[in-house]
């Protein structure tokens, strides 16, 4: 019977260990993960009027990135507060406009002028496309992603953002 109780608790004991050993590697990688920084992705994209924005053009100023569609509701509700936040702060801060879906530049060009929008458009195409994902998984739209003067993350939103929230983005 002193056997068996050895056998058990010696069992238990290791499997203990080993749990905890597992424990402490998720905590540390998670530790880890946390520590490292993320940093505005290299990028070369094309706006509707021609002019190229680059990951180094935008360095010094706060870089927000919007991917939108013209047949998203929440994009097309938050566009107003966008043109809103860029006419106030467009001496600090950089917004590119990334259309996510494959439509003509004629008919983008006069979708955003109904729309009165002030900032960069650029347009889903065979140059510009394969780089939207450098920025990372857009998974619903609109996604925005807005980037310090120095190119650190410091807000990720899935969803409309309002005046309030891009403020709130750039006093991080």
């Amino acid at each position: 019977m002193l056997k068996k109780i050895t056998i058990i608790l010696s069992l238990f004991l290791t499997m203990a260990f080993a749990q905890a050993i597992t424990i402490s590697d998720i905590i540390e990688s998670t530790k880890e993960a946390r520590q490292k920084e993320v940093r505005v992705p290299d990028f070369s994209l094309t706006d509707l009027n021609g002019n190229v924005h680059t990951d180094e053009s935008t360095k010094g100023k706060y870089l927000v990135v919007n991917f939108w569609a013209t047949w998203c509701p929440p994009c097309l509700k938050e566009i107003p507060a966008f043109v809103e936040f860029y006419e106030e702060n467009k001496d600090k801060v950089l917004i590119l406009g990334l259309d996510y879906e494959q439509a003509g530049k004629k008919a983008l060009i006069k979708f955003t002028d109904t729309f009165m929008v002030n900032y960069p458009i650029i347009l889903f195409d065979e140059k510009n496309g394969p780089q939207f994902t450098n920025f990372g998984e857009v998974f619903g739209m609109p996604t925005t992603y807005v980037y310090d003067p120095d190119g650190r993350l410091v807000d990720f939103r899935m969803g409309e953002m309002d005046i309030a929230d891009l403020q709130k983005a750039i006093s991080k």
